[in-house]
């Protein structure tokens, strides 16, 4: 019996499944907010290089009827979203001169 997260040919991607395959932008920003940069990086080393071959794969499926291997890397991907301009463009989990200031979205996106 298998437990693996992500689909076989993202199984170089599969150490970074269970803490980086969020189903929710709320509990992947939280997640972002309680990473390190270090963490971040780690995860966005691996996962950018692969992210056109998740696209390439996941559309080879119905958006709403992903298989949850699929569906997993659908949220990995979510969360290489989440982590790129920390990593990219701030070298911190939080964007800079940002205070305390925050916001709550009310609608979360499909899948």
């Amino acid at each position: 019996m298998s437990t693996a997260m992500l689909p076989e040919e993202f199984a170089e991607c599969e150490p970074f499944a269970a803490k980086w395959c969020i189903p929710t932008e709320a509990a992947r920003y939280a997640e972002r907010l309680n990473s390190t940069i270090a963490e971040m990086q780690l995860f966005y080393d691996a996962m950018y290089p692969r992210v056109r071959d998740a696209m390439a794969h996941l559309d080879k499926f119905s958006l709403h009827e992903l298989p949850d291997r699929e569906l997993n890397l659908l949220h990995l991907v979510y969360s290489l979203i989440m982590v790129s301009l920390p990593v990219e463009v701030w070298h911190q989990p939080t964007v800079i001169d940002s205070g305390t200031a925050y916001f709550d979205r009310y609608l979360e996106p499909s899948p």
